[in-house]
């Protein structure tokens, strides 16, 4: 299989459902801030040593994955065996990993400034990518019949990869830097 077929060179592609879209559909969009995000989260799954964290951090991509699979079937539902790729226990274990984190850290009480060691950089990176494409989603979601899973799976994600990036900090004993409305 050749990975360019020219078929794109017009400013079109493919759905999942065979449909031509432009490149600018909303759809497209959807799943190239998906993608994005997949590609960021690979990239802190390479600067991580803690096995339980790349370990969840592996699985979410492939959410993702079927995420942007879900989607690229719009207007039509995807086949079954996709849908059920995606469950309410996903939320659930984003859940648990969010309460397993917040035991270990010390309480916010401020806004945290994006920063720290790399892997907590990375973290934010993924984590406001995410917010990206959850509007991506609620944008889908005004114009489509999208179950309502995968926003929730986003929502829940970004809270995970949030504090996600507070432990990498903890971890390495790097103080968060806290927001001041009047920086000297």
């Amino acid at each position: 299989m050749k990975v360019y077929t020219r078929t794109g060179d017009e400013g079109t592609t493919s759905l999942a459902n065979g449909m031509r879209v432009s490149k600018a559909d909303a759809r497209v969009s959807a799943v190239g801030a998906l993608d994005e995000l997949n590609a960021h989260i690979g990239m802190l799954v390479s600067m991580l040593t803690d096995e339980p964290d790349i370990c969840l951090l592996e699985t979410i991509q492939h959410r993702l994955f079927t995420i942007g699979g879900i989607i690229a079937y719009l207007p039509g539902l995807p086949p079954a065996s996709l849908q059920d790729e995606l469950s309410a226990d996903d939320i659930t274990l984003l859940e648990q990993a969010i309460d397993q984190i917040a035991v270990i850290l010390p309480p916010q009480t401020a806004f945290i400034l994006p920063s720290g060691c790399p892997e907590a950089c990375q973290a934010h990176i993924c984590r406001t990518v995410c917010r990206r494409a959850e509007r991506s989603l609620v944008a889908l979601l005004n114009n489509s019949e999208i179950e309502r899973l995968p926003l929730l799976f986003l929502n829940r994600l970004s809270d995970y990869l949030f504090v996600l990036a507070r432990k990498c900090n903890f971890c390495k004993d790097i103080a968060e830097k806290k927001w001041q409305k009047h920086c000297k």
